[in-house]
């Protein structure tokens, strides 16, 4: 007997009810491997076998202990190969589901931070420890800002943009620091309850007050924080906004950005092609509604912050300066396709730069339109940059406008820059255009200034770019139309003087709702209100057809006719006649002038350029707008005088003898003088050569322009007499309302009237140099007419000279009223120059350096800059119930000379922004503005006025 492969004794209970056998003797003939019953050529009886065995592994498997199953599937598992552990991973994952997961690996960023919110201080201090992830979630400035917030904990400066866990280490530095006692140091100051009373001192009674004071904030602070935790609205969010941005996924956010605004951006779309539908045009979007309903409905559009580049390539860029009267006007009739670029006159070169760099994104473009203030010889770019054929050689300006070339397009490709100031009127500003297109390769065009008004001087022909004119099959006006829409220009250009004080009104009581929005915004919002209001487009009518419509009305209320429309139509073909026959005599039997210079550019004549004579063009300029000036002057005396002469000797007085005198005396004498010029004038026109002159006429009014200079230096009497008039005789009061705008009156009321011969002699000027410029070197009267311009510019800069020193009086009496308590103001030439608000500031420790040092909030001041002396006040806001409006008022502070006062700024730091001292010979004061830009402008023109008044002490 083989006892090789009997098994032991001990294990055969073991085996028993199985198909163990003992090993025998392989028979010859069948193939084995590794052991004599485990065949490789019978499948069946191999697989039969496998499970056979299987069965008795799993029946062991049921027979042992949890530590033995435990240590054959470890040695099962490690004989595995890869693809047979990830098959004994997925049928784990299938029977036992992953239950525990990072969450902050699965759920979006925002639902992290949402959980993290329920957790504790001290538990996000725990949680920070678990990973890197976790660290700088818990970290997070969103979760730690609220919780400093709340208990009055302010971080004295602002985080930067990747900045973390700044709000974190402020809580921890606030709790840190914070007056708390153990249990053993209470009970030595305070006491226990079981110790006897042997006195209850003072001292004793404020703490025990202190102690209870604590308890009571512990135990709302308890309470609070259960009822925050049962139930609680998602952090930093509200929940209407919530649903309406749909679970968008939030990035990090401070605490300051996830406050919900009252108002929404008004941040303006820019016009393109590719999208009409957001053009803001008075033809297209009118608004609907009253006064705040048009407006606020405007605030609803969908906008773009005009900080951001633009991707769409504008064919037109349109810069347009905030000193431009009514320039929200000009926004509102943008076309499609101009990009504007409105900006701050106060700025610097650069600044404007940058902006329209920022405005194209690098792109170049076809045009670029220059709407900015100037006259016929220079243009004025920013505050402190003029551009005159003087002045262009200057570094810094070349510089300017080299860089300025390069965001347009080439010549060959079409690329030019339109100038809206009419420097192609004058000889200088003709050399200014040559010099400046030689300068950067690009063609310049300008108004030729022929037509006198507001500034329908860019309602005539303009220049080529090459000296000539434009394109005779183009509307002269062409240049302009191609920014904005006709009728928005033309009103625009015919009412901007008086639009402006309407716009002026209305940014003063708007100030508060548009203070969010950014000027652009805020312009073309108040543009557009206004264009909606008064209808600028309805009352397009040429400048003929509204003088001869006013001249028929009033014939007609004189003879008081049966049959009206007959006599208004008879009337209008009369005077159609008379103005063919008037323009065929001044002009010698050759064609007429075109019609640009008095009509609307939509009625535009047009004629060969090759017979027009341009001097004749001026010359009856000048004499059709010297009819017109003349019968507002004798509408004055017709209307207001000759009534008022006829009551008072009639014994029925309305103004005294003395007072009719002291008002319209001079626009007596005026008129006389004017007649005499417009007679000879109009002789002179009617003989019209190539070689007649007009400049003598001129002269001989330029030798007599001491009747305007008395009517300028009596012309604040005569305006105050007449408002002292008005208050004090109510029937004057009844007779100007009976008399104002009307048809004689030219729909002007007699204020307005009386500056007309301001008006004239601005006018003046802007025909003397288009003659001139239109006369030849060699020309009989070339002398004569450059012998009165140079007299009507040095009256001019006198006419000038009078509005500033009324304005800065002005000015004197408004400040003097505005502040309480300020001493007397009105003193020698003192004048204001700049008023600034910022606010006054105070550091804990003057020994810390500015980098470090923390600074707070004391009150709102306000600086007053005169030219010698600098005035502080205590600014208070004053809000009316109800309503949004507030009202500032302010009050004295100090004054320092300028002499003795230094300007210091403090850099930028994170604790401090825009700030600077002022420091005074026996105190100093720390102020800061709310925009770097206004710090810049205010300090730029403190250093300057400091100069100056050092050297005039000097």
């Amino acid at each position: 007997m083989d006892l090789r492969g009997a098994p032991h004794s001990v294990k055969l209970w073991q085996l028993n009810g199985t198909d163990y056998e003992p090993q025998w003797t392989p028979k010859q003939g069948s193939e084995t491997r590794f052991s004599s019953w485990t065949p490789l050529t019978n499948k069946q009886s191999n697989l039969q076998l496998f499970e056979e065995r299987m069965k008795l592994l799993l029946h062991w498997f049921d027979l042992w202990t949890d530590s033995q199953r435990k240590h054959l599937l470890h040695s099962l598992l490690m004989r595995c190969t890869k693809s047979q552990l990830k098959h004994c991973r997925d049928m784990l994952n299938e029977t036992l589901p992953v239950t525990r997961v990072d969450f902050t690996a699965v759920l979006p960023r925002f639902l992290s931070l949402y959980v993290m919110s329920f957790l504790s201080p001290r538990d996000l201090c725990s949680a920070a420890q678990v990973s890197w992830q976790w660290r700088v979630l818990t970290e997070q400035d969103c979760l730690w800002a609220g919780r400093c917030i709340k208990r009055g904990w302010f971080l004295p400066y602002a985080p930067k943009e990747k900045e973390f866990g700044a709000w974190k280490n402020h809580y921890i530095s606030c709790v840190s620091t914070l007056d708390w006692l153990t249990h053993r140091e209470a009970d030595e100051m305070y006491g226990t309850l079981n110790q006897a009373n042997m006195g209850v001192t003072e001292e004793e009674e404020e703490r025990r007050k202190e102690r209870r004071r604590r308890q009571k904030i512990k135990e709302a602070v308890k309470e609070e924080k259960r009822l925050s935790m049962t139930s609680r609205r998602a952090w930093g969010t509200n929940p209407k906004s919530e649903r309406s941005r749909g679970g968008s996924s939030q990035t990090e956010r401070s605490s300051s950005e996830l406050a919900v605004r009252s108002w929404p951006s008004l941040s303006w779309p820019l016009r393109t092609a590719e999208s009409p539908a957001t053009s803001l045009s008075p033809h297209r979007g009118q608004l609907d509604g009253a006064h705040m309903t048009s407006v606020s409905r405007l605030f609803k559009a969908t906008t773009v912050s005009p900080s951001l580049p633009h991707t769409v390539s504008a064919a037109l860029l349109l810069l347009i300066s905030n000193r431009i009267p009514a320039y929200e006007l000009v926004l509102s009739g943008v076309k499609a396709g101009v990009t504007v670029v409105l900006y701050d006159h106060r700025g610097t070169l650069s600044a404007l730069l940058s902006q329209m760099e920022r405005a194209v994104s690098g792109q170049q473009v076809r045009r670029l339109g220059l709407l900015v203030p100037g006259g016929t010889e220079e243009i004025h770019l920013v505050n402190g940059s003029i551009l005159s054929e003087r002045t262009l050689p200057y570094p810094d300006l070349q510089e300017f406008w080299v860089k300025l070339c390069g965001l347009v397009a080439p010549g060959q490709q079409g690329g030019g820059i339109d100038i809206f100031c009419p420097l192609a009127a004058s000889a200088s500003g003709l050399a200014l255009l040559c010099d400046l297109s030689n300068l950067i390769g690009l063609k310049v065009r300008a108004p030729l200034g022929l037509a006198t008004g507001s500034f329908q001087n860019i309602l005539s022909e303009w220049s080529g770019g090459d000296g000539g004119a434009v394109p005779v099959e183009q509307d002269p006006a062409a240049p302009a139309l191609q920014y904005m829409f006709d009728s928005v220009l033309l009103g625009w250009c015919r009412q901007a003087q008086w639009m402006e004080e309407v716009l002026g009104q209305l940014r003063n009581s708007l100030e508060l709702q548009l203070q969010q929005a950014s000027v652009q915004a805020r312009g073309r919002a108040l543009g557009l209100f206004l264009w909606e209001k008064i209808c600028l487009d309805n009352l397009c009518v040429s400048r003929e057809l509204s003088e001869a419509l006013t001249v028929g009305l009033t014939t007609l209320s004189r003879q008081g006719d049966n049959r009206p429309v007959e006599f208004l139509s008879s009337f209008l073909m009369r005077w159609s006649k008379e103005e063919d026959g008037e323009r065929n005599q001044a002009a010698g039997g050759s064609s007429s002038a075109p019609q640009g210079l008095e009509t609307c550019p939509g009625l535009i004549q047009e004629l060969p350029q090759t017979t027009l004579d341009w001097r004749c063009s001026v010359g009856r300029e000048v004499l059709h707008s010297e009819r017109l000036y003349l019968g507002r002057l004798s509408a004055v005396l017709k209307v207001y005088q000759e009534p008022l002469m006829a009551a008072l000797s009639s014994n029925r007085a309305i103004l005294s003898n003395a007072d009719i005198q002291i008002i319209f005396r001079p626009v007596a004498v005026i008129l006389q003088l004017n007649s005499l010029f417009q007679a000879d004038l109009q002789t002179r026109l009617q003989h019209w050569g190539a070689d007649q002159c007009v400049g003598d006429v001129f002269v001989k009014l330029c030798s007599k322009l001491n009747v305007y200079t008395n009517y300028l230096n009596n012309y604040i009497n005569t305006i105050h007499t007449i408002d002292k008039c008005r208050e004090a005789k109510p029937a004057f009061r009844a007779f100007l309302k009976r008399a104002d705008r009307t048809l004689p009156t030219h729909m002007l009321s007699l204020q307005e009237l009386l500056l007309c011969p301001v008006w004239r002699i601005h006018e003046y000027v802007t025909l003397l140099q288009a003659l001139t410029l239109q006369t030849r070197a060699g020309h009989p009267d070339h002398s004569d007419l450059c012998s009165a311009l140079n007299t009507m510019l040095q009256f001019r800069e006198f006419i000038q000279k009078l509005k500033r020193n009324s304005e800065a009086d002005r000015l004197l009496e408004e400040t003097q009223k505005r502040i309480q308590g300020c001493p007397s103001l009105i003193e020698g030439n003192r004048q204001l120059i700049i008023t600034q608000d910022a606010m006054l500031l105070r550091s804990p420790d003057e020994q810390i350096p500015d980098s470090l040092r923390t600074f707070e909030h004391v009150f709102d001041v306000g600086l007053f800059l005169f030219n010698d002396a600098l005035v502080l006040t205590r600014r208070k806001l004053q809000h009316t119930p109800f309503t949004v409006c507030h009202l500032s008022t302010h009050t004295f502070l100090a004054s320092v000379a300028l002499s003795s006062l230094a300007v210091r700024e403090i850099l930028h730091t994170r604790y401090v922004s825009h700030a600077f001292v002022l420091n005074g010979p026996h105190r100093s004061w720390v102020c800061a503005t709310e925009q770097g830009e206004e710090k810049e402008y205010f300090l730029s023109v403190l250093r300057s006025a400091i100069n100056s008044s050092l050297a005039g002490h000097q």
